[in-house]
């Protein structure tokens, strides 16, 4: 049999954490006691005596080289962004290089089928639809109060007309569109053309009819009866001109136009001067002319006219610039159709003078 040992006496223990009996802790001052030692620490960033950061290279520097990552790695660089192509000069202002080009191949054809670059007559002038009072009211060729306005007496009249429709239309079609560009010339350059006709008409109708009676009692078989003899041509584009000036003296005075007051200022303001000069400057030629029985004849019904109807044109209008959209295509046809309705009563009226 084995020996037998008896189990070991159990251990005494004292009282643990928590235990009535148990004693506490002695612990020292903790952070913000008053007798807690300050923590000592070197110089942060900003101080002075902070060492400065090494830094290699950036972007920029000689020696800097970029970083390439291995293939596979997922990365994709991003797109570059897309090349925006210059807008041609001519797709900013569309409408005035097309008038622009109207008038200078209607110019080069006259020339080229034998019309004088420099001294057109009025039969060239006739031929290739200048108006005339007798010709519109008595032959009722009304289609030359149009194309009258793409008509003109000369290489300089052609220069100085281009000149000025090119920089005023450079200024009206982001104001007013190409759509209403090309409507002002339109109808501002016909109204021109129908006071013209009125004006002639007025002037010069005695001295039509002691024409038609010379005519008729010495009538000639196969002779016809030529108003051009006894009615002045006009031709030109200078009253559709000045209607677009008209009509810009009305619109540039808009607020809700994105331009700072002062420079809306000096552009209406230069926009003026440019109406009222040429409008006095032809006056004053018409006159000299009147007085000395020779000189150029300068069209200032056509202008005033021209420039009548521009400012009535834009009165109902806004600006394209600053104006919602929709908005502004309501105003330009109200427009539109007023100054429709206006020449059609008036060129009825012209239409019963010679009965």
């Amino acid at each position: 049999m084995g020996s037998y040992s008896p189990p070991p006496p159990p251990r005494e223990q004292g009282p643990v954490r928590g235990d009535p009996g148990y004693p506490p802790r002695e612990q020292g001052p903790v952070r913000g006691d008053p007798g807690y030692p300050p923590r000592e620490q070197g110089p942060v960033r900003g101080d002075p005596g902070y060492p400065p950061r090494e830094q290699g290279p950036v972007r920029g520097d000689p020696g800097y080289e970029p970083e390439f990552l291995p293939p596979g790695t997922g990365y994709m660089s991003p797109p570059p962004p897309p090349v925006r192509r210059p807008r041609p000069s001519w797709a900013v202002a569309p409408a005035t290089y097309l008038l622009v080009g109207i008038n200078c191949a209607v110019f080069l054809y006259m020339v080229a089928h034998g019309v004088s670059a420099i001294a057109p007559t009025t039969e060239q002038l006739m031929h290739f639809g200048a108006d005339n009072a007798g010709n519109v009211l008595i032959n009722g060729e009304w289609w030359r109060i149009v194309t009258a306005m793409f008509v003109h007496v000369g290489i300089l009249h052609l220069a100085t007309n281009m000149w000025c429709l090119w920089n005023l239309g450079l200024l009206a079609e982001p104001v007013m569109g190409s759509a209403g560009t090309l409507a002002v010339y339109i109808l501002t350059g016909a109204a021109g053309n129908l006071l013209s006709t009125f004006s002639n008409w007025w002037w010069n109708y005695p001295d039509w009819v002691r024409y038609h009676a010379e005519w008729v009692s010495h009538h000639v078989a196969g002779q016809a009866l030529d108003p051009s003899y006894v009615f002045p041509a006009g031709a030109g584009a200078s009253g559709a001109v000045f209607g677009i000036a008209g009509a810009l003296i009305v619109l540039l005075k808009s607020h809700r136009l994105p331009v700072p007051p002062n420079e809306l200022k000096k552009l209406r303001r230069s926009v003026i001067y440019f109406a009222a000069l040429n409008l006095v400057l032809g006056l004053s030629i018409s006159l000299g002319t009147a007085v000395a029985h020779s000189g150029l004849n300068i069209d200032n019904m056509a202008h005033l006219g021209g420039c009548t109807c521009g400012l009535l044109f834009a009165a109902p209008m806004v600006p394209r610039l600053g104006s919602p959209r929709r908005l502004f295509q309501l105003r330009l046809r109200i427009a539109v159709g007023m100054v429709v309705g206006l020449l059609v009563l008036f060129g009825f009226y012209l239409a019963q003078l010679p009965g």
